[in-house]
């Protein structure tokens, strides 16, 4: 399937063909662009473990590769969704939002308090976590330049658990 999305926003000067640019945490390609825009091909394997890429119109949270050079300001977000988790409460606690999120209970062992998550591609801390549900404190200028202000209850969203824990797994199961 192919996607075009408008990305005025994003800037799109330094942008070439054959980048990545995440789109609601999905590493996808640009396989053409404008000067506001670009497209992108989304294969049926992204499609069946992953949400909101089949939407006909709405927002997408974007976000350039990384390049080398720059500074880590969250953590390492390759853009490969682990899984699809659930919005259980999202309301807000003072100034904030309470986000709660049921993972995949594949993917729970990999999320743990204090520890970095990302959904719809917003890399974000973890307050709390149990079982497979886990909390996020989201401050209002998260809420207002990400996606994540239209969730609610029941929303489906893509979760990307921390690199680190992963390869932590592989190395102690495999040693």
């Amino acid at each position: 399937m192919r996607l075009n999305i408008e990305a005025a926003r994003l800037g799109m000067e330094d942008v070439a063909i054959g980048d990545s640019i995440a789109v609601n945490g999905v590493c996808l390609t640009v396989v053409s662009k404008t000067a506001t825009a670009f497209d992108t091909d989304v294969s049926r394997e992204s499609l069946n473990c992953t949400v909101g890429l089949d939407a006909q119109d709405g927002e997408v949270n974007l976000e350039k590769a990384m390049r080398l050079s720059d500074r880590i300001g969250g953590h390492l977000v390759s853009g490969h969704v682990d899984g699809v988790g659930e919005v259980v409460k999202f309301e807000p606690v003072g100034e904030s939002m309470l986000l709660r999120i049921r993972a995949p209970q594949a993917l729970s062992r990999y999320i743990a308090r204090k520890g970095s998550v990302a959904i719809q591609g917003v890399s974000l801390t973890v307050n709390a976590v149990e079982g497979d549900v886990f909390d996020i404190n989201l401050i209002p200028h998260t809420v207002s330049v990400t996606t994540l202000r239209h969730l609610k209850p029941g929303s489906p969203v893509n979760l990307e658990v921390d690199q680190i824990a992963r390869y932590v797994e592989r190395m102690v199961s495999v040693g």
